[in-house]
């Protein structure tokens, strides 16, 4: 089967158009990922009779812990991988064609910043600059070079090479985007509160174990009041993913044209719904995904707004997906 083109996927509108692709690329995978046809057939599933986009069953994110997600032959250009933590076997996402990410990263970040050459981009990433393999420094690296200028970078624990590059930012006119790891800007909200209203702060999630989890408004209330800025923005992505979510608020987060978030019933994995209002767990439709698996039953609960929009309230008390073991004893 002849795979979707890039063009396919990154010019994909809503409704009729992005299900007859997804159902496009569900086909392809299912005959390509052996992975993904393997666990379909467990399931009883017969790729010719799935024939809308509620009807995809979408694989557990453990699979990419457990197995090589690959689909096709072509080997892995890079391979991202999970944080973890001691003593797990960390996720691997087998990456065919790095310019699907790069172009996804570079699209998503237009649509919703604009042209990068307008920011100083600055990573606060401490516990990802620690290891290998971590795409979210792959993923600000590349905002960096897109940028186009040397104003902005990486900060590990030098917090005053960090504000003097951002005065050097607001005296070039640049916008300073400024990306940190959760614990990395509660660190910096209570170590150096400081006007940075004029900053757009991004957080990515994550204690990594070296704070207490927080509830999100909580986080917002702390980096909002130590910084002066209105809103915090997030970012939603992951290891298994290609592409990503972003939030300029209140942890509502939009998707792409070629990403699509729908919510699952907690106690029934294969029923999906889109309509607000509903709660449950995220499932997700990364169309970039081309040479892994574009369908993603992730561990995180969420909910539904109007217009696609959606807030991620926790995970599941175990990260396991109900339905993961189907290939426990396949290898």
């Amino acid at each position: 089967m002849k795979a979707p083109t890039a063009e396919e996927i990154f010019t994909v509108s809503g409704g009729r158009s992005f299900e007859q692709l997804a159902l496009k690329i569900f086909r392809f995978q299912a005959a390509g990922c052996p992975v993904y046809r393997k666990y379909l057939a467990l399931l009883g599933v017969d790729p010719e009779m799935v024939d809308s986009l509620f009807s995809i069953p979408f694989m557990p994110i453990s699979f990419f812990r457990d197995h090589t997600v690959l689909t096709g032959d072509g080997p892995a250009a890079k391979v991202f991988l999970s944080s973890g933590t001691t003593g797990v076997r960390q996720s691997r996402h087998h990456v065919t064609d790095p310019e699907l990410y790069d172009r996804s990263l570079e699209e998503t970040f237009r649509l919703f910043y604009g042209d990068p050459s307008r920011y100083a981009i600055m990573g606060l990433l401490p516990s990802y600059l620690e290891r290998e393999g971590s795409s979210l420094i792959y993923m600000v690296d590349r905002l960096i070079r897109l940028s186009g200028n040397n104003t902005g970078g990486f900060f590990l624990n030098d917090h005053d090479a960090l504000f003097r590059a951002i005065e050097r930012a607001r005296s070039a006119g640049l916008q300073v985007l400024l990306i940190g790891v959760t614990f990395a800007l509660l660190d910096l909200a209570e170590r150096y509160p400081r006007d940075l209203s004029d900053l757009i702060i991004m957080e990515t999630g994550g204690m990594k174990g070296r704070r207490q989890e927080m509830i999100r408004e909580e986080v917002h209330e702390i980096i909002m009041k130590a910084f002066g800025v209105r809103s915090v923005h997030s970012e939603y992505g992951m290891t298994e993913l290609l592409s990503q979510a972003y939030s300029l608020g209140k942890g509502l987060f939009m998707t792409p044209p070629w990403m699509k978030v729908l919510i699952r019933d907690s106690h029934d994995p294969s029923s999906h719904t889109a309509e607000a209002g509903a709660s449950g767990g995220i499932s997700v439709i990364d169309l970039a995904n081309l040479w892994s698996c574009s369908f993603i039953a992730t561990a995180d609960l969420g909910r539904m707004y109007p217009g696609g929009l959606f807030e991620v309230q926790g995970r599941f008390d175990e990260a396991d997906i109900r339905g993961c073991n189907l290939l426990v004893s396949q290898g």
